[in-house]
This record gives structure tokens, sequence and C-alpha cells, in this order.
């Protein structure tokens, strides 16, 4: 007598997708960029990403904790390069505050991304509501013109800058030329309409810096 044996196997299990983050969170970056955080939903990020929302929620725990991490991402892409030239020896304190500028504007008016910053863009559309959100913003801004400010300090430390210059309020006139910058490219200013906006600044410099 025969007998018959079906031997049961196991169905093998695909691999896991791989998770890019980084990749991610770029594309998330863009929708927040161009909407603001309150205008995209949950959903929208879901479909420009490609991840799941049980996905996006074993990451960052809800759409607040994305957006932070997009924050985050941001200010290491552009904002921490940005900076990054003013703090060159070589130059003198108007050809570092002229690239700095030129950097900005060069993100502002890219192309292949929603026209302005990041942060502006961003906190126009936030609503007190969203307490964390706002007060995390306010944060990075006042983080970049302290930037600006530790910029001038070393600068007068140098003798570049008169010692009497009222370098708080230098430093603030310059981070709102930044601001609206970023709005007026917001509203479809093209580079060159920008770049007229540093060079009269910088025709300003000998003014903004007298005691």
């Amino acid at each position: 007598m025969t007998t018959d044996v079906t031997c049961g196997t196991k169905k093998s299990r695909g691999r896991p997708k791989v998770f890019d983050r980084a990749e991610m969170m770029d594309k998330a970056m863009m929708l927040f960029w161009q909407h603001g955080y309150e205008a995209t939903s949950l959903a929208e990020l879901a479909e420009a990403t490609g991840a799941k929302a049980p996905t996006l929620y074993a990451e960052f725990t809800n759409k607040e904790g994305l957006f932070m991490a997009v924050l985050d991402r941001y200010m290491a892409r552009f904002i921490a390069k940005h900076q990054a030239t003013l703090f060159c020896d070589e130059k003198s304190v108007t050809q570092a505050l002229r690239d700095y500028f030129t950097a900005v504007v060069g993100c502002f008016t890219q192309s292949d991304m929603p026209a302005g910053c990041f942060l502006i863009n961003t906190s126009a559309t936030v609503s007190s509501s969203a307490a964390p959100i706002v007060e995390t913003i306010r944060e990075k801004h006042a983080s970049q013109e302290q930037t600006l400010l530790t910029f001038l300090q070393q600068r007068q430390l140098r003798g570049e800058i008169p010692p009497h210059s009222d370098l708080p309020v230098i430093a603030h006139f310059l981070m709102c030329i930044v601001q609206g910058m970023a709005v007026s490219a917001r509203e479809g200013a093209t580079r060159e309409k920008l770049m007229e906006i540093i060079d009269t600044t910088l025709r300003l410099w000998p003014e903004l810096v007298k005691a």
C-alpha cells in the first residue's frame, strides 16, 4: 500500500522594502515647503513619499514629528551651508555677507524647489494652535539671527567694524532683509531682482556700522 504524503512548505517571505528615510523626508519637505504645515495632509504625505500611513507613524509618530524631522533636515541641507559662507577669514566682511546673501537667494529661486524659504513659507500658515511648531520655527529664526550676530562680533574683534556699532540692531536688520527676500521670492521675484536688494543693502553698509 502506498501512501501519498503531501509536504507542506512555508511560503517564503519577500525581502522587506528598503526604507530610504532621507529620500522620504526630502519628498515631504517639498510638500510642506509648497503648501505649509497645516495645509499638507498625512494622506498627501503618504502618497508623495510612497510610505503608508502606518510606516509614517512608526517612524515619526505623527505629522508633527515628521515636520520636525524635515525641519532639522532643511536646516542641515540649506541653512548650515549658507551660514558656512560667512565664516571665512580670507573674505572681507562685505564679501562674506555678499556670498551669504547670494547663497540664500540661490536657495529661494531654485527652479526645482518651491520659491522662497521653507521656514517663512511654513510659518506664515501655522496657526497658534500648533504651538510646538510655532515655537520651533521661532527658535530657528532666532538661531539664524544669532549666527549673523556672532559673525559681526568676530569681525568687530578683527577691527573691520567700528567698536561702538550696535551689532544686535545690525544683525536684526540683516535678518529682516533675508526674510523680506524670502517673501518676495515666494511672490515671484527673480534672482536678478533679489540680487539688486543685496547690492542696495551692501551699499548701505558704511551707514549701518556707524556708531
